[in-house]
């Protein structure tokens, strides 16, 4: 489990990196106009948004509340994989080296009832 904290603040490091280099000498407007005059930038979008599609699945399957999982899902659409990121770490940090929780949160219970 160690490694996986690693490798998600790691990413959650470069996410915001990135996120910051684009809002501060980018320009979204100019840019995304670029981008979808490029095939391959449409296919990068569509790529990009499948995968927080698939992300999101996992959310909303592991996720007690809907609300939560609304608002996480809603951060993921927006903000890409620096909410997957942090998404990750959080639940990395709150499973306390269960990696079953850690999959499969408020459903490890219904899935995985403890015999007694």
């Amino acid at each position: 489990m160690k490694l996986a904290k690693v490798i998600a603040w790691i990413a959650l490091l470069a996410m915001t990196v990135a996120l910051l280099n684009g809002f501060i000498n980018g320009n979204f407007g100019q840019d995304g106009t670029e981008l979808l005059a490029n095939p391959w930038g449409v296919v990068s979008l569509v790529d990009l948004y499948a995968g927080f599609v698939l992300f999101s699945m996992w959310i909303a399957f592991r996720e007690k509340s809907v609300w939560s999982a609304v608002i996480w899902i809603l951060m993921m659409m927006v903000l890409g994989f620096f909410t997957g990121s942090l998404y990750v770490l959080v639940m990395l940090y709150r499973s306390q080296g269960d990696w079953l929780w850690f999959f499969l949160g408020a459903r490890q219970e219904k899935l995985m009832p403890k015999k007694e």
